[in-house]
């Protein structure tokens, strides 16, 4: 059956509670809000929530440094206003997942205090020490340019303690198989209330082994099966979706060569050469990226995105075809960060192109995975970078032209609502959008609930169609008797391409577009020629509007035009 996991064919909405509506007045979002704005979501058609950290925190890191894994933090509302928002999602037949950051703590966590008040205490092994500062000290930091070293004298200790992050997030021991116990407890306390899985951050650097003696991290993948194991005990369906910056070749020791360890992760290698062929007009990289992270195990998946909370990750590309990036979205050094990425959302880094916009969308929504939006971007939503680092996209949701664009009642939100510019709440907002039926939230709308009914994107085999024209992207999607094939253009100029679809015999002598009523049929030689617009696109469905009535009940594959 489709629905047998869920996570395949699904559509992940990114959210900060805390940017999202503000329904009590005090300049901070909360769960009551976030709760009152779920028929917006159900409307646009998203399933699944990802809900970024709520637990209580010194929000030093936007909530990533973590005090208490079992509360929610008192600005956002408490335990029971979560599980209202959980069971009103439930009744909309929404899931909710979770951020799980257990790579470190908060220093104002209490299992850290007492570690660094007392060697004997028996949370000191919960976390990473050394008498002396270690060699290499300066290497390896997450936040270079921000961050000075990865180990920080504490005095209370008498010791250095290990930080990965940022110095007030001492690293968790997480070779400790106490601390992996305690990580499945809080696994275990949210699934209870209602989550459907959890987004694991640092993912390598959660299995990496640490200490002053470690010259080269080993990652101790076992761990994620063990993880997984206790999930599926705990509640059946539930998955991991793994933040996991990795290189392909190492992509199946984390989803596992028998499916055990993590259900999803988000595809890096992807999203960066998906940037380098919006930048370049030239798709062969692109292309390659896609081969080179095929291979996973069936019940697998990629999370596809565009941009997300945090800065826009080059360090894969070449240093030309990072320069390029830089140069066409963020020319600027204040638009950069942490010398490999750019800081700002989606549609300032477009330039505001209208026909961009939906290209990259429509680009994302047809890659092999499953879609990730990030909250803002269906209104085209835009940045501050007068604000530090990561902070400038991560500002609140614009709703309206009422004051502070409708996400609070209160004139100081902690976070500043941009309202000047064209990005400014009073021409960005969802209430002027849903009025106007050309808007950028109408056409995402569409394209997300046109998203759901090709669930061959998420289930199927795709193969990449050649052309002599690499600002052409085509590709095909095969499953269980059925076809789609998507054309993409990524130039700022008109393109005409001819192609055959490969599939044999006359299978693919008809095209039928699903967003408009320029259907392709194929000439006797079996080629379609198509003109794109600049930045142009189309869906097409092989065959026929019948192709539900041909569906098999299961998978095969294709010969000669039939199924075996």
């Amino acid at each position: 059956m489709i629905d047998d996991l869920w996570y395949k064919n699904a559509i992940i909405y990114c959210l900060s509670v805390g940017t999202y509506m503000d329904a009590d007045g005090d300049g901070v979002g909360d769960f009551k809000g976030l709760l009152r704005r779920l028929d917006y979501l159900h409307g646009l058609g998203i399933t699944t929530i990802w809900l970024m950290p709520f637990q209580t925190s010194p929000g030093r890191d936007d909530g990533y440094d973590i005090a208490d894994y079992y509360s929610v933090d008192s600005r956002y509302g408490t335990l029971g206003d979560f599980v209202e928002f959980t069971h009103g999602c439930r009744q909309r037949g929404i899931r909710v997942i979770i951020d799980l950051v257990v790579n470190h703590t908060s220093d104002q966590h209490h299992w850290f205090k007492q570690a660094r008040r007392d060697k004997n205490s028996p949370y000191r092994d919960w976390y990473v020490w050394s008498d002396k500062k270690p060699a290499g000290a300066n290497k390896g930091m997450v936040f270079p340019g921000v961050q000075k070293s990865t180990w920080t004298r504490d005095k209370d200790a008498g010791a250095y303690y290990f930080h990965r992050f940022y110095d007030f997030q001492p690293d968790l021991n997480t070779s400790n198989p106490r601390v992996q116990a305690e990580i499945l407890k809080i696994m275990g306390f949210w699934i209870q209330l209602g989550v459907s899985g959890f987004r694991m951050d640092a993912v390598p650097f959660v299995i990496s082994t640490k200490g002053a003696k470690v010259r080269k991290p080993v990652e101790q993948y076992d761990m994620l099966r063990s993880f997984r194991e206790f999930l599926q005990w705990r509640e059946g369906d539930a998955i991991i979706l793994a933040e996991a910056n990795v290189l392909p070749d190492t992509d199946m020791d984390y989803f596992g060569d028998d499916a055990d360890r993590m259900h999803m992760m988000f595809n890096f290698h992807v999203n960066q050469h998906l940037f380098y062929a919006l930048a370049s007009g030239d798709s062969r990289p692109l292309a390659k990226a896609l081969k080179a992270t095929k291979p996973r195990p069936a019940s697998a998946q990629w999370g596809l995105f565009l941009r997300n909370h945090d800065e826009l990750d080059l360090g894969r590309l070449t240093k030309a075809q990072r320069e390029a990036v830089f140069k066409a979205f963020g020319p600027d050094k204040d638009m950069q960060l942490y010398d490999r990425g750019i800081r700002r959302r989606l549609a300032p880094m477009l330039g505001g192109d209208r026909r961009r916009l939906e290209l990259a969308y429509s680009l994302m929504c047809t890659l092999p995975g499953t879609p990730v939006i990030r909250y803002g971007d269906e209104i085209a939503m835009g940045d501050d970078l007068s604000l530090p680092e990561r902070s400038c996209a991560r500002t609140p949701m614009q709703w309206s032209t009422e004051p502070q664009g409708g996400f609070t009642r209160s004139d100081k939100p902690a976070c500043p609502v941009i309202d000047e510019g064209p990005y400014g709440y009073p021409h960005v907002n969802v209430a002027k959008q849903r009025r106007d039926p050309n808007s950028m939230l109408n056409w995402t709308e569409r394209i997300v609930r046109m998203r759901k009914e090709v669930p061959e994107i998420g289930w199927g085999d795709f193969a990449v169609i050649p052309t002599r024209d690499p600002a052409v992207f085509i590709m095909r999607y095969d499953w269980r008797n059925n076809s789609v094939l998507f054309v993409h253009n990524l130039d700022e100029k008109p393109r005409e391409t001819a192609f055959s679809t490969g599939l044999p015999d006359d299978a693919g002598a008809h095209l039928i577009n699903l967003l408009a009523e320029d259907h392709s049929h194929a000439n006797k030689r079996g080629k379609h020629r198509v003109v794109l617009e600049p930045y142009g696109y189309r869906w097409y469905r092989v065959g026929g509007l019948d192709y539900l009535l041909k569906r098999s009940d299961v998978d095969g594959k294709t010969v000669k035009g039939k199924k075996q």
